[in-house]
């Protein structure tokens, strides 16, 4: 004869038992908490980026002009855009005077900003009252500093012509009137513009390396650019990926500091895609061609942007 042993459950037992959630239940509650919380960010992201975005790439295959606003009416026409655009006598120019005011603009501000983050990083009297007052140009509205960098660079009444000549150095420099010190010119400004960036996260950077592995290698008898080059470097390495891509995607889109400048001239020396777009856009009121130089350069972007990502993720395993 087989015995079976039932055991009783208390009240209070029962009532825990009871109440227990259920597992998938509690999961898919998380699940709609979180989508709840990115919700917005997502909502944002397609509204004002999502949706430009793709309209530029419609309008890009479009003949697209003043009148299409009062119409509604903008045809396709294939890539006859692209053709006329990559065709065009400005593209090619424009292309290169980007990249050459982007390699120069970014080498220029990392340079001399990694330099004055060095340089405040040792501690001396004055020390933040200094780095306050380099912070300025950073905070000056780019068309503001683009208007002052224009009188300071007039070739009959600068500041800058008028202290070389007091000097004996020069006084009649064509700063922003030569096709040849144009460009040159632009990129100086914009140096001036971005050293500041550079330099703040740069000695944030610094600040977070240990002053005992500086130390360490003092011991060791090593010098001090060998202790720059060997443990300050690597240790920034992150910073300095951070910085420099990020200083590559404000750059390569620059306009209002060069419309202040040079508006592009003289004879198209400081013409860059983001220029073109404009004029292209905004000049002759040609949207479609504006449109193909604008997916340019978002292309450009987003090719560094998955470069940066693919960096950091390579870094963090």
């Amino acid at each position: 004869m087989t015995t079976s042993t039932v055991t009783a459950q208390t009240p209070a037992e029962a009532s825990k038992t009871a109440a227990a959630p259920d597992p998938a239940r509690l999961r898919h509650r998380r699940r709609l908490a979180q989508w709840g919380f990115v919700a917005p960010a997502v909502v944002f992201m397609l509204l004002f980026f999502g949706y430009p975005l793709v309209r530029n790439v419609v309008m890009s295959f479009q003949h697209y002009t003043p009148k299409t606003f009062f119409t509604g009416e903008a045809p396709f026409n294939g890539t006859d855009n692209w053709s006329d655009v990559f065709q065009g006598a400005l593209f090619g120019k424009a292309l290169w005077h980007t990249l050459v005011f982007t390699a120069g603009s970014l080498l220029g501000q990392f340079c001399i900003g990694l330099a004055l983050a060095v340089f405040f990083s040792r501690r001396f009297p004055l020390n933040g009252v200094l780095r306050s007052l380099i912070l300025l140009p950073w905070l000056v509205p780019m068309v503001v500093s683009g208007i002052v960098w224009r009188r300071i660079l007039d070739q009959d009444t600068g500041v800058l012509n008028s202290f070389l000549e007091t000097v004996g150095i020069g006084g009649s420099t064509p700063w922003l009137t030569s096709p040849e010190m144009a460009l040159v010119s632009v990129i100086l400004v914009n140096i001036w513009i971005g050293i500041p960036f550079n330099m703040v996260i740069l000695y944030g950077g610094l600040q977070e390396i240990p002053r005992e592995l500086h130390e360490a290698a003092a011991l060791d008898g090593a010098s001090a650019w060998r202790t720059f080059r060997s443990v300050t470097l690597p240790l920034l390495k992150p910073v300095v990926t951070v910085v420099l891509v990020l200083g590559f995607m404000s750059t390569v889109k620059i306009l209002d500091l060069i419309l202040a400048l040079t508006d592009g001239g003289p004879a198209d020396a400081t013409q860059t895609l983001g220029t073109l777009t404009y004029q292209n856009s905004f000049v002759q009121l040609d949207f479609g061609a504006g449109a193909v130089v604008g997916n340019v350069l978002i292309l450009i972007s987003a090719v560094f942007a998955v470069f940066y990502l693919r960096v950091n993720r390579t870094e963090g395993k």
